[in-house]
């Protein structure tokens, strides 16, 4: 065992760019019990200094190349408890680098049902199957007449006897399988085609009714987008290789001819009747078992890469800029069941809620105007939240309305993401944070949470529930879920969290907590009230010192006796953190934020007792900013004045928006329309991108030039280059105020997407702006 992780060890070292030792150490560490944030922020000097990324991959890869080794070793003892293992296949056997490997090294020896290959030898044709192999001078038919009896009748059943007998051994070969998987992985094309009568039911998917491409190039979005037409009956889809060879052995059947000796051209009877079992092996055999392995591959990357890129955009959202500690209200947009109305205070606490009518039936305008200004006037509210679904714009405008005739300091309007809003009111959650509470009105508070602090909101929706990816409903879901909770854990400790306001929700993601330490430490809070430092953590029931080492360092506790609390700097540190504060001879709380002190200090003079330069710089990069936020701040976005609809948008014109999702294929902006445009890759830049999140990420404002409106069907194509590239001028809207959070926001309900700029792509957009 010990040589075999000194293997993995040095496999992920070569696959992260690290060296084995730090992988060692990340490793024994993990295996300890220890979490990725812990182990990135507060054990660098163990690990060299891996960072979360880093780190990610090696828990996911060790868990891989673990359960490799455990099925090496079953496939070793099961070939040992049959007396076959001999030194070579051993060595092979260990030297096998992937399961692929593995498994087809496997193939002769793995119990198998009962096959056609079984029942000739059962019928005594082992024997001509080897004498066929053995002599290629002989002629098959005349071997074939001196085994026939009762179970072979003739000389046909013969042949066909030896034929499935040296199939069976063709299809175990495990190095011709491995040239056969290499040659499909090389030359095999995906090939879609329209199944007939089915073109008007899916004709979201017409861009692959004649569509062909090599399988290694196909990008994610266009592979699932093109399982998903096949699911839904619109298109076959098949994965070919040689069919356009003109050869009359094509490659593959040669590779097979090589591995056996047989001579295609100018051999005897043998000869041309194995090249012919050659064909039939692979046609009726191999190809089959390979073609479903590379679907099974072309799935897997397909949902690797989508897995990415949803979980690329939902830590954007977690990490978007917080509004901070303002009175919210909070507007559900509704058309006939009306608008929902809550007015959180500071804190996130609900402290008044409503509904108004101001669209059909009642049309009740000016009675939703006055009891929204009575409820901003009433409670100080300085920011409004509108939900971005069905009515957001029109609420938007009854909000501005609303706002214009207040008098004095005015609120600022915000439209946001309702994105789960809907399953967070229904969830048990909600019900214990707002008991006798209606659900629609739950929903309504949460909008105007997450405008306050958007991670502290998001983190009681199921991440999948967010809907920021492409074809997330058609990923391994438990891969997404893994995924998925990674970057909750690591958006929530990477900012910190105050251990005496946080739900329940917040703390169960924080390092070494999970929800039942979470609930209990809210318990403890409620019973014997706000914890005055880190350590009276340790009272809390099976909050034990494993628990706390490994939860202290994310907590925060502000206005306590221990000002190194309200810090990142983790206890066990703490006397460090005193010696830098004793060499600067003032006391710590005027020391914490004064940077010009700290820099004078050299990092060098306090490494020692187990804390090294590492961690000694970022103790001072601590005290520098003490329970700094790495979220950027707060900014808004403005709109175009007159531009609330697809109708109103005109080529080449130059608007702002913000960006609410980024695919392998570009990138959606809200732009105030109801329908988010496309910025397709080629779109992005002057310069080429093959990356999307390279040049735009999910909440980030940008300028935008509208190039193509499809209003039949709700696509809008935008481009960022720069003004005029395409040839025509661009036309600069007039701008008015319309503040957007930079929490992304997805497309609206009534679904649509961006006109493509070219037809390549458009079924995988029309399917990502419905299904995200």
């Amino acid at each position: 065992m010990a040589a075999q992780r000194a293997s993995i060890e040095t496999r992920i070292a070569g696959e992260i760019g690290a060296e084995a030792r730090q992988v060692a150490a990340a490793v024994a560490l993990l295996d300890g019990g220890a979490t990725v944030p812990f182990v990135a922020r507060y054990r660098k000097e163990a690990t060299g200094g891996l960072d979360d990324v880093q780190l990610r991959t090696l828990e996911t890869r060790l868990a891989a190349l673990r359960d490799l080794e455990a099925r090496r070793d079953t496939v070793l003892r099961s070939i040992r408890e049959q007396g076959q293992l001999t030194d070579a296949l051993s060595g092979a056997i260990e030297a096998a680098a992937t399961r692929a490997q593995l498994e087809d090294l496997y193939l002769p020896y793995r119990p198998k049902r009962r096959s056609r290959a079984t029942a000739a030898r059962e019928r005594g044709l082992g024997p001509l199957a080897e004498r066929i192999l053995a002599d290629r001078t002989l002629d098959p038919a005349d071997l074939a007449r001196g085994f026939l009896g009762d179970d072979v009748p003739d000389a046909k059943a013969a042949l066909e006897g030896a034929r499935d007998i040296i199939t069976e051994q063709m299809a175990e070969t495990a190095p011709l399988l491995g040239a056969l998987r290499r040659h499909m992985q090389a030359n095999a094309r995906l090939r879609a085609r329209v199944v007939p009568g089915q073109a008007e039911a899916g004709a979201k998917f017409s861009d692959y009714f004649d569509h062909e491409e090599r399988w290694a190039n196909a990008p994610s979005h266009r592979v699932l987008a093109m399982l998903r037409a096949e699911k839904e009956g619109a298109i076959t889809l098949d994965i070919e290789v040689d069919a356009a060879d003109p050869a009359p052995v094509k490659p593959a059947e040669a590779t097979i001819a090589r591995e056996f000796a047989i001579r295609t051209q100018g051999g005897g009877a043998a000869d041309t009747w194995l090249a012919g079992v050659a064909r039939w092996a692979w046609r009726n055999r191999i190809q089959p078992t390979l073609v479903g392995e590379l679907t099974a591959t072309m799935k897997e990357t397909a949902d690797a890469e989508a897995i990415r890129v949803f979980a690329r955009n939902l830590k954007d959202i977690l990490l978007a800029a917080p509004a901070g500690a303002k009175t919210v209200m909070g507007l559900d947009p509704g058309i006939r069941t009306g608008v929902k109305v809550a007015v959180v205070d500071a804190t996130g606490r609900l402290v008044d809620t409503a509904t108004v009518y101001p669209f059909q039936p009642r049309n009740d305008v000016s009675g939703a105007t006055a009891t929204l200004a009575a409820l901003a006037k009433r409670h100080g509210v300085a920011l409004v939240a509108i939900g971005n679904g069905t009515a957001s714009r029109e609420t938007e405008k009854l909000a501005a309305d609303m706002i214009a005739a207040l008098p004095g300091e005015k609120p600022v309007k915000v439209v946001v993401s309702e994105a789960g809003a809907s399953v967070y009111s229904a969830s048990e959650i909600a019900s214990k944070e707002m008991p006798g509470v209606d659900v629609s009105l739950r929903g309504a508070a949460s909008i105007a949470r997450r405008l306050q602090d958007p991670l502290a909101e998001i983190v009681k929706v199921d991440p999948k529930a967010i809907g920021v990816g492409q074809y997330q409903h058609d990923v391994d879901q438990g891969a997404l879920s893994r995924a998925l909770e990674s970057v909750v854990e690591d958006a929530v400790n990477a900012v910190g969290v105050d251990v005496n306001t946080a739900s329940p929700a917040l703390l169960a993601h924080v390092s070494g907590i999970g929800p039942t330490l979470a609930e209990a430490i809210v318990a403890h809070r409620d019973r014997e009230g706000p914890f005055e430092t880190r350590r009276k953590l340790l009272k809390v029931a099976r909050l034990g010192p494993k628990a706390f080492e490994q939860c202290a360092g994310f907590l925060r506790i502000t206005g306590g006796p221990e000002p190194l609390d309200a810090s990142a700097v983790h206890p066990e540190a703490y006397p460090v953190a005193r010696r830098i504060v004793a060499a600067t001879g003032k006391d710590l709380r005027t020391v914490m934020g004064d940077g010009a002190t700290l820099a004078r200090l050299d990092p060098a003079r306090f490494v020692g007792d187990g804390f090294g330069l590492p961690t000694v710089r970022d103790i001072l990069a601590e005290l520098e900013k003490p329970g700094r936020d790495p979220r950027p701040s707060f900014r808004t976005a403005s709109f175009a004045e007159g531009v609330n609809a697809i109708s109103d948008l005109v080529l080449g014109m130059m608007l702002e928006g913000t960006v609410t999702n980024v695919a392998a294929f570009g990138a959606f902006v809200d732009i105030g329309v109801h329908q988010d445009g496309l910025v397709h890759v080629s779109q992005l830049a002057d310069r080429f991108v093959k990356d999307p999140s390279a040049v735009v990420k999910a909440g980030e404002i940008v300028r935008v030039r509208v190039l193509e409106v499809d209003p039949k069907r709700k696509r809008i194509s935008l481009s960022m280059k720069t003004a005029g590239a395409e040839g025509a001028p661009p036309r600069e809207a007039k701008g008015r105020e319309a503040p957007r959070a930079p929490a992304p926001d997805r497309p609206k309900a009534q679904g649509g997407g961006a006109a493509a700029p070219d037809g390549a792509f458009g079924a995988a957009l029309a399917e990502a702006m419905k299904r995200r």
